[in-house]
């Protein structure tokens, strides 16, 4: 019998759950709302033909979308966090597939909006702003729309294009199913013969523990389970990015690339320009894994070797109430109204805390009403300590936003969404450094450091890399194969990882787990947000209240101007390479320090 066996949910205390009923406070509700909800399809299908007929009409549809969103979004978070509790459970995916084709419907009955906002002339929309002056409120919404002209096409060319969103979101439902409930791995075996339970939440874990065989064993079963479906996966990786490529040619964007950032108002050298800084600044990451392979003491370095920490003997193990209470302190420097909300999340059950059989792995925040929940898979590690100081950035970013932002720009786009979560994990890091003398503990906690620059901004641009480029493989016509997918992804971690470290023949496969892959260009923003956020966590530290300000006001700011502009708000400009390059500074000394300290 595997020791460390994962729980039932059944079994997980009711304290340790979040509380959906603050959204639907039953099933039973949510189903009677989506029930509800079909009255939008209808009402909004009313103005078909109408919105350029007066400014008041206009007001009036804007007014509706706003309802309608706030209505839809909830249907669409619970069900999803449903589904999440327990990806095994048929009901919950009959609820997400309920609301999935009820949203493909309604955004049938609503593809007229954009091409017949396009079509009404600017001075037609001029004398609008001023025969109803509260719609001067839509007017970036509005601009925003209609900036697409050039991508938008006829109505009946619209409707076709939304019913086939589901078709296009297939291979990401099938993958999330797969990945959720569906792949089974073997138990594994330490050094003393016990047995330990893999999953994907478990295995981060496994091969940061100080028994090599153990990290061996599960690196290699995990990946070796991998293997067998690799053609499975190559072929719903392929249907992911011909879904992309249908989307953008229909739509005459020049790549898919500038398709997925053209609604974030990111152009798309902010993509290319971190790959090139990175590529650049590869001597940082190199050094890194020799320093690694020289105070481990080993012959030969291998990739289950590289989430290990070089100072095991000051891990600890943190409880989910100590780590509540670290971050509370870490966190302080953001003023008391900053950590009052933090202790509402805490204390009424915003968060989802433990892993329990079917879950969903790794952590997510929902950016919910009438607040937001974040879901985790706490292990009592310091690793698990910085997932939740991450995952409530994002939470009070939301919330914020939520709060200061009128509906139609209450959500912020993509782009900024991982500067709150990262500013709040360096903060957190910069705290615990401050408040420890002892050498081996300031050795483990730069060691952690490092490994946030290794995996957030290295090897989340390794990953922004093996997208663009399987995209423009895709774009030129060649096949995504499972052999070719492998291959290319084998290249990249050697070079990312250059010479030091042995590329174990199974990290070639490593690309069969990341789901981002089907979030559509989404990674690169981890590492741009890692950038900005170490920026923005000095700039706190040094500056303290005017610049806690102007971040408090980059936070509550939604997506009220670009993502560009909203940083700029809170001091730093990612359209020049700086962030990038000062980061990785920063990652160069603290090499150099850690180095001295384990010498």
């Amino acid at each position: 019998m595997a020791d460390n066996k994962v729980p039932y949910r059944s079994e997980i205390s009711e304290e340790n759950k979040w509380r959906l009923e603050d959204v639907f406070p039953s099933d039973e509700a949510w189903e009677e709302s989506l029930k509800k909800a079909e009255e939008y399809i209808e009402r909004g299908a009313s103005y078909r033909g109408r919105l350029g007929e007066s400014a008041k009409t206009l007001l009036e549809f804007m007014r509706y979308d706003d309802e309608a969103e706030i209505a839809i979004s909830a249907l669409y978070s619970y069900s999803s966090a449903r589904a999440d509790e327990d990806t095994s459970l048929p009901k919950y995916q009959d609820f997400e597939a309920k609301i999935n084709n009820f949203f493909v419907r309604y955004s049938a009955a609503m593809s007229f909006v954009g091409p017949e906002l396009i079509s009404i002339d600017d001075e037609r929309f001029e004398q609008f702003y001023k025969d109803e002056p509260e719609l001067e409120l839509y007017r970036l919404a509005l601009e925003r729309t209609r900036r697409r002209k050039e991508h938008t096409l006829s109505e009946k060319e619209e409707a076709i294009l939304a019913r086939a969103s589901s078709i296009r979101r297939g291979a990401s439902n099938t993958y999330n199913l797969f990945e959720g409930a569906d792949i089974k791995f073997p138990s594994v075996e330490d050094s003393k013969g016990n047995l330990h339970e893999l999953t994907n939440s478990s295995y981060i874990p496994m091969v940061e523990s100080g028994d090599r065989v153990l990290r061996k064993n599960a690196f290699e079963a995990l990946y070796h389970t991998y293997e067998q479906f690799k053609n499975t996966l190559a072929s719903l990786y392929d249907a992911e990015v011909k879904g992309r490529i249908f989307n953008a040619q229909s739509r005459n964007y020049p790549s898919i690339l500038e398709a997925a950032l053209y609604g974030n108002e990111v152009p798309a050298s902010v993509y290319k320009n971190l790959i090139d800084t990175v590529h650049k600044n590869m001597r940082y990451m190199h050094k890194y894994v020799e320093i690694r392979k020289k105070h481990m003491g080993v012959d030969e370095l291998h990739m289950y070797d590289v989430y290990h920490s070089l100072v095991p003997d000051a891990e600890k193990k943190i409880s989910f109430d100590e780590a509540k209470e670290t971050v509370l302190k870490a966190l302080a420097v953001m003023g008391e109204d900053y950590t009052d909300m933090l202790k509402e999340g805490f204390e009424n059950r915003w968060i989802d805390v433990y892993e329990n059989v079917g879950k969903r792995s790794g952590a997510y925040s929902s950016g919910m009403r009438p607040h937001p929940y974040v879901l985790l898979n706490y292990k009592d590690s310091l690793d698990s300590m910085f997932t939740l100081v991450h995952e409530m950035g994002h939470a009070l970013h939301s919330y914020l936003s939520l709060k200061n932002q009128p509906t139609v720009y209450s959500d912020y786009v993509i782009f900024v969404a991982e500067v709150a979560s990262t500013c709040n994990e360096a903060l957190l890091m910069q705290y615990l450094l401050s408040k420890t003398t002892d050498r081996s503990e300031r050795a483990y906690l730069i060691n952690y450091f490092l490994e946030q620059f290794r995996t957030t901004l290295y090897r989340q641009t390794m990953f922004a890399e093996f997208e663009m480029l399987t995209g423009e493989m895709a774009e030129r016509g060649e096949s995504l194969t499972a052999e070719a997918l492998s291959n290319l992804y084998y290249k990249l971690n050697k070079e990312y990882y250059g010479e030091a470290v042995i590329s174990d023949p199974e990290i070639a496969f490593e690309w069969e787990r990341i789901p981002h892959f089907y979030y559509n260009y989404y990674v690169f923003q981890y590492a741009t947000g890692f950038s900005a956020a170490i920026a923005l966590s000095n700039r706190i530290l040094k500056e303290g209240a005017p610049a806690v300000a102007d971040y408090k006001k980059f936070l509550s700011s939604g997506c009220s101007t670009d993502p560009i502009s909203l940083l700029k708000i809170a001091g730093v400009d990612m359209n020049s390479p700086e962030p990038i390059e000062n980061a990785l500074k920063l990652f160069g000394e603290l090499l150099d320090e850690f180095d001295s300290l384990l010498s």
